[in-house]
């Protein structure tokens, strides 16, 4: 019989994700040599080799994938046993692990903490604020509980509710506030500044605009809100930003905002869990909680 341990999984998964020892070690809050430790331990039970060390470079062998594969069935199947635990209760209890993207976080995210320590005051909650992609591969693999994202993410695992939709507004400069409302083709003609590679709400403007993904060079993308409006204000270019960011982007830029006629472009926020999660019944009445908080 094979004996090895769930911590030892854990270690493995960390270095499978990042291909590195000092790193999984950070990710595991040990040390180096006890991850190498632990991580020999495993491919001595197992008795074939999980990875191949360079000097620079870890690089895992193919059974080493195929070991992969099981040991994220086994890491989910604790996650949820973890999660009926919790369900067992009948109200949520313990921890909550909410993944929120940046477009959302800075503008909802106190609001939302209130409405969830008001309602599940024993509640301890941990929050992720990445993008989209990586919060569906870590909502999939049962590092966290749910997200806050923007729908649709047609991922048939997931469970998806919405929360509420908001429009995007138009950032220009100020001297610009009394000409007219450009509409999605005028807009392609102007230096439309927008959010970097990777950020649903890119996808969001440029569909809106009828644009390609792929953009000439010489358009800036930037990292954040903030850095758009910004860079509208030095007279750089125009943006859209959404309207839950408009009063807390423009209080200090010398921007006009203008709102565009119908149909305007628009997202709904929404919430998603994996569909089986023991957690339903208690994500559902926090979504409700999130949407009175947000004012949806």
């Amino acid at each position: 019989m094979i004996n090895f341990t769930l911590k030892q999984i854990r270690y493995f998964e960390a270095l499978a994700r990042h291909r590195h020892f000092g790193r999984a070690a950070e990710a595991c809050a040990i040390s180096q040599s006890a991850l190498s430790q632990q991580i020999r331990e495993l491919e001595a039970a197992l008795g074939a080799v999980l990875f191949e060390r360079g000097a620079r470079q870890v690089t895992i062998t193919s059974f080493g994938e195929e070991f992969a594969v099981r040991a994220h069935d086994i890491l989910r199947s604790v996650v949820e046993v973890e999660g009926l635990a919790r369900a067992s209760r009948d109200r949520l209890l313990g921890r909550l692990r909410l993944g929120i993207i940046p477009t959302m976080a800075p503008y909802l995210l106190p609001a939302i903490m209130k409405g969830l320590t008001q309602a599940y005051a024993a509640l301890d909650i941990s929050v992720r604020e990445t993008l989209t992609p990586t919060l569906l591969q870590e909502l999939a693999e049962g590092r966290i509980d749910t997200a806050l994202v923007a729908l649709p993410v047609s991922e048939p695992a997931f469970v998806e509710v919405a929360l509420f939709s908001e429009d995007f507004v138009l950032v220009r400069p100020l001297e610009d506030a009394e000409k007219p409302v450009p509409n999605a083709k005028m807009l392609r003609e102007m230096r439309l500044l927008l959010l970097e590679e990777g950020h649903c709400f890119r996808d969001q403007a440029l569909s809106f605009c009828n644009m390609p993904a792929t953009r000439p060079r010489e358009l800036l993308d930037c990292s954040s809100l903030s850095t758009l409006v910004q860079m509208v204000s030095a007279g750089i270019g125009v943006t859209l930003i959404p309207e839950m960011a408009v009063a807390m982007e423009t209080r200090s830029a010398a921007v006009s905002i203008a709102r565009f006629p119908a149909p305007r472009p628009s997202r709904m926020i929404g919430m998603i869990w994996r569909k089986t999660s023991p957690l339903t019944t208690q994500l559902l009445q926090v979504s409700k909680v999130i949407r009175h908080a947000a004012g949806g």
